[in-house]
């Protein structure tokens, strides 16, 4: 027998009646052999981690711009914070953790350099918006390539919606990608806390006293209520959701972060600065299209605007910062 359908008949027999099963997936874009080892989820899953996309996400910041300390969040270790969480609550339920894994292993791909900094830039450039969800989409799609996939990785179906509806006003079509939804954003909300904490912007005591009372003192205690809550109040329902109490101190956090955090007059100045960064980048790309690499001056049937933005999105921090050093400032002349 082979493995895989090994595993797909394991499902069928443990997992609970809302699960997806892998067996019964809608499939890939394009049709592929099946594995005789992994399920289809199992291979989007290692697709996703062994792309150079997420390998980028490693020089990609979450909150704080091109942080020098050693201990700041980066959309990698955000992704990784993502996926523990999402697993946990997946297991918890009795979902295809597989799929959980893979929805929360791709769902950033496409965020900028310089955080949400970086996204609200291009969307102020492109004339059709640009939104990290709908980009992360368009690299498993079209923007990553290897030797196996030319052009895009291929996914399935379910692991393609839950990384375009993990954020916005899209629902995904699986439990298992309304856990990434939700966690994502227990993730952020308290590993942000965390990096503000680190940073001198906050204080533990400067928490709303209602959100404490409800979800606890500590980053451990957050996360612990938050998961707990998660998994009580959507144990064997077709839904995942959270108590009341739960959700509404959740929700405070956010805002808080939002208003201390996110808002700050601090942050704007450096919103204006990334802007300038990448604007200025923009408008060298588009009226010099030669100067990109070549895989990106080959027609992928796109409009110039947005083939830029593709480069810049797919940008470190770091490399946005020297190519903009490269392009714009003077240098000494060596004699």
């Amino acid at each position: 027998m082979e493995i895989r359908i090994r595993e797909e008949a394991w499902e069928k027999q443990y997992l609970s009646p809302y699960a997806t099963l892998s067996g019964a997936s809608r499939g890939r874009l394009c049709p592929e052999p099946e594995c005789q080892v992994r399920t289809v989820f199992q291979r989007d899953r290692d697709r996703l981690l062994h792309s150079k996309a997420f390998r980028r996400l490693m020089g990609k910041t979450q909150v704080f711009i091109s942080p020098t300390r050693d201990h700041y969040r980066t959309r990698l270790t955000h992704t990784l914070e993502v996926a523990q969480i999402s697993r946990t609550v997946a297991r918890a339920l009795r979902l295809n953790e597989a799929l959980t894994e893979a929805i929360a292993l791709g769902h950033d791909l496409g965020h900028t350099p310089f955080g949400h900094a970086g996204e609200s830039a291009l969307e102020r450039l492109l004339i059709a918006g640009f939104r990290h969800n709908e980009q992360s989409l368009r690299v498993v799609d079209v923007l990553e390539r290897s030797e196996d996939y030319p052009m895009g990785l291929n996914l399935t179906y379910e692991v393609r919606d839950g990384i375009l509806c993990h954020t916005g006003k899209r629902q995904p079509a699986t439990l298992e990608g309304e856990v990434v939804r939700i966690c994502d954003r227990i993730a952020y909300i308290n590993h942000d806390i965390d990096d503000a904490i680190r940073a001198g912007l906050l204080q533990e005591e400067d928490l709303p006293k209602e959100c404490q009372e409800i979800l606890g003192t500590r980053r451990a205690e957050r996360i612990d209520s938050m998961v707990k809550d998660l998994v009580m109040n959507s144990w064997e329902k077709a839904e995942i959701r959270m108590s009341e109490s739960v959700a509404h101190a959740t929700h405070e956090l956010r805002e808080f972060l939002f208003q201390n955090i996110y808002l700050t007059h601090s942050a704007s100045q450096e919103k204006e600065k990334i802007y300038g960064l990448i604007s200025s980048l923009f408008e060298f790309y588009l009226a010099t299209p030669q100067c990109l690499p070549g895989q990106w001056q080959e027609d992928q049937g796109e409009e110039a605007p947005r083939l830029v933005a593709d480069y810049i999105a797919g940008m470190t921090d770091r490399f946005a910062i020297a190519e903009y050093e490269r392009l714009f400032l003077p240098r000494a002349w060596s004699l």
